[in-house]
Parts: C-alpha cells; sequence; structure tokens
C-alpha cells in the first residue's frame, strides 16, 4: 500500500476540457440531488446543469458563485474514488478554494457542510467582486527557482501598494509562480513594472476578485455572519493549512478552525508553497495525488517540490524523469493517471 497526501485544487480549474466532469465522474447521485436542491432553493443553476450544459461557456462556469460549487463538487467525488485498499492517504491539503475542499474531505466538514461553505463563500466573492488577481512566474521554463528574483518581485508589489490610490499584495505563492491581488491601479502599476514573460505573463485571472488580501475583509464578515462554527467538527485527517500549520485530528479547536477559514484564510496570503513543504517534509508520503477537476494544479505542486528540494529535484528535468520511473505525482484530472490510484470511477 502507498502513502499520499491528497491536495484540492482552486479557482480556475473548471475549464473548457471539465464540461460533464461531474457526470463523469460524481458516483453519488443523491448527494448531487442534494447540492442540486440548495442551489435551486438560493436561485442558482443547479450543478447538474451547468455540468451538462451543451457547452462551455467562460462568463457562466467561471462565476465565483458556479465554479467554486463546481470545483467542491468534482474535488469530494474524486476523493471517494480513491482507492483506499491501495492507497492510504494520511494528510490532505488544498490551493485556495481547495481549502474548503480538504476541510470536507479531511472530515471536518460533512460533505454537505463543506458545499455550504464553498458555495456561500464563492457567491459572497462574485457578489462583491472586490478588486482582481494576476499571475508572474519567478523560475525559468525549466522551473529552476530564481530565490533573488522573487524577493526582487515582492520588493516591487510593497513599494506600489505604498502608493495611496493603489493597493497591491501577494495573494497566493504558488510553487513558482506569484498570484497578486490589488485593485485595478495596483494591478496595472504592476503590469507597467515588470517584463512580459513566456508570451503570457503578467496574466490577469478572469472573473477573479483580489483574493487572500485585505481588500476581502467585507467578505471575511458576511461569510462569518452566514456560517455558524457548528458546522465544523473534529477532521478525521490532518489537514495542512494555507499557512503550513497543521490541524491534527483529535488536537484541534474548532472554534479556532473556523476562525482561520472564514479570517486569516480570506484575508491574507495563503502560502500554497508552503503547505506542500510542509505535506513533504512531516508526512513523506509516497504520492501527493490532485483531485480533479482539471491537471493546472500540477505544475504548481512540482515546482513546490522542487523549491523544497524534495528528493533531490531541482528542475523540470528531475521531476520529468522521476515521474517516468517512480512517479510522485498523480493527477486524477487527467485520464491515464486517474487510474493509477482508482478503482476505475
Amino acid at each position: 500500500m502507498k502513502t499520499a497526501v491528497v491536495i484540492c485544487p482552486g479557482r480556475g480549474t473548471y475549464n473548457k476540457s471539465e464540461l460533464g466532469y461531474l457526470q463523469r465522474h460524481f458516483g453519488d447521485r443523491a448527494l448531487l440531488e442534494t447540492f442540486d436542491t440548495r442551489r435551486t432553493a438560493l436561485g442558482q443553476e443547479t450543478l447538474s446543469a451547468l455540468d451538462g450544459a451543451a457547452r462551455y461557456a467562460l462568463a457562466t462556469h467561471t462565476r465565483g458563485d458556479n465554479a467554486s460549487a463546481l470545483i467542491y463538487a468534482a474535488t469530494l467525488g474524486d476523493f471517494r474514488a480513491i482507492d483506499r485498499e491501495r492507497i492510504e492517504v494520511v494528510a490532505v491539503t488544498g490551493n485556495s478554494l481547495g481549502w474548503y475542499s480538504a476541510l470536507a474531505v479531511g472530515g471536518a466538514l460533512s460533505a454537505e457542510a463543506g458545499f455550504e461553505v464553498a458555495n456561500t463563500m464563492g457567491t459572497l466573492m462574485q457578489e462583491a467582486l472586490i478588486g482582481g488577481q494576476l499571475i508572474y512566474p519567478f523560475v525559468d521554463e525549466e522551473w529552476v527557482p530564481d530565490v533573488a528574483r522573487k524577493a526582487q518581485l515582492l520588493a516591487q508589489v510593497a513599494e506600489i501598494d505604498r502608493h495611496a490610490d493603489q493597493v497591491l499584495a501577494l495573494s497566493i505563492d504558488l510553487g513558482g509562480m506569484l498570484v497578486l491581488a490589488g485593485n485595478e491601479a495596483g494591478l496595472a502599476a504592476f503590469e507597467q513594472a515588470v517584463p512580459p514573460l513566456q508570451g503570457r505573463f503578467p496574466m490577469r485571472l478572469a472573473n477573479h476578485a483580489g483574493f487572500h488580501c485585505a481588500l476581502q475583509r467585507p467578505v471575511a464578515e458576511c461569510g462569518r455572519a452566514r456560517l455558524a462554527p457548528e458546522l465544523f467538527g473534529l477532521p478525521r485527517l490532518p489537514m495542512i493549512d494555507g499557512r503550513g500549520a497543521i490541524w491534527w485530528p483529535g488536537a484541534t479547536d474548532t472554534q479556532a478552525l473556523w476562525d482561520y477559514t472564514l479570517g486569516h484564510q480570506v484575508v491574507a496570503t495563503y502560502d500554497f508553497s508552503q503547505a506542500v513543504r510542509i505535506a513533504a517534509r512531516e508526512f513523506a508520503p509516497d504520492l501527493f495525488i490532485v483531485t480533479g477537476p482539471g491537471s493546472t494544479l500540477g505544475g504548481a505542486v512540482a515546482q513546490a517540490l522542487i523549491l523544497a528540494d524534495w528528493r533531490g529535484m531541482h528542475g523540470k528535468s528531475d521531476f520529468q524523469k522521476r515521474q517516468q520511473t517512480d512517479p510522485v505525482l498523480v493527477s486524477m484530472g487527467m485520464e491515464e493517471q486517474r487510474k493509477i490510484v482508482t478503482t476505475g470511477v
């Protein structure tokens, strides 16, 4: 039996190729109907209708109130499909929205409560839509990190943020990428300050608010008002949060977990790289399993492992060689890799 840390993806992972993902992989039809009933009661389009649409619509499927629920359900379905007779899950973590999914797969929230948290917070973010996000790398195309370049970029972010009309902050430390959050003036100033890279960076993220920064305080306050601490319980699995802190089964203060989830996690930097580093060093799993939808988070996980000097990997070629001989990363959004950890669901 192999050990694994499960990693839950965040926004931006349910894209055109993921249309129909729930139809293909979500095995619990009764639970999906429960989610649909809840969304209907809120006046929202059902997950079944969104996932079963004839075509993918960027304006519809990337909205926070739709994307968050779709991604949560896809993650939950994939986690349940992992073959526990062959795979021992030793810990869970996630990226951004993926923290809400990690709470559910880790057992601190029921499946229904996890949906309530993900759907509520996604809806609040969409309704407020405060600020935006962009992404910019500090690794080269071979994923070799440039720590000095990262420090320089963060210094530029701080300098831009000092201007009275400009807001800019590190939103997510995402492997070899910096995800920045800010207002329009702050984001535009950064775009003008850095050179274009690889023909696509700096890249604005469509339909994304300025997640994980102080701009989201009103959203955090609304979330705390709508989501009761009583939804949260003791986890069944260790959960690694966006600071790299571990919430242990039997030793978790559920009030503190609620407070972090609807406080710090919303308004401060989410250090995904640190979460992966702690997962590697504290649990030393045989595998890192990234649930679907999508497979875009796999690169960030690999980059975070390279940054952590995990098992002698120093760049993309080292990672690729390792994947060919003794895979360390499985992306369930890729059908050929999905088979490695499931029973064919």
